[in-house]
């Protein structure tokens, strides 16, 4: 897999990942419809490891103020009232 191919899939992963269609499937059909040929699933495994990273880096005030409600310490003071 050439570096460009890999950066068009990681981008077609990132902008399909929040889609209601599968982020994964277009993985497979976009080397499919250009000749690529397969990729390796580490490939995969990567390109949704970095979409979790993202999502997690978005919503870390939301994760945090649910992981300190979960430990009965409540909401950050910024997003009360």
């Amino acid at each position: 897999m050439s570096l460009l191919e890999a950066a068009l899939l990681a981008l077609i992963q990132g902008v399909t990942e929040f889609l209601p269609t599968s982020s994964s499937a277009h993985l497979i059909l976009v080397p499919y419809v250009f000749g690529w040929g397969e990729h390796d699933l580490r490939f995969d495994e990567v390109t949704n490891a970095g979409t979790l990273l993202a999502a997690i880096v978005y919503f870390r005030r939301e994760l945090a103020d649910a992981w300190r409600a979960a430990r009965g310490r409540g909401p950050s003071p910024a997003l009360c009232c």
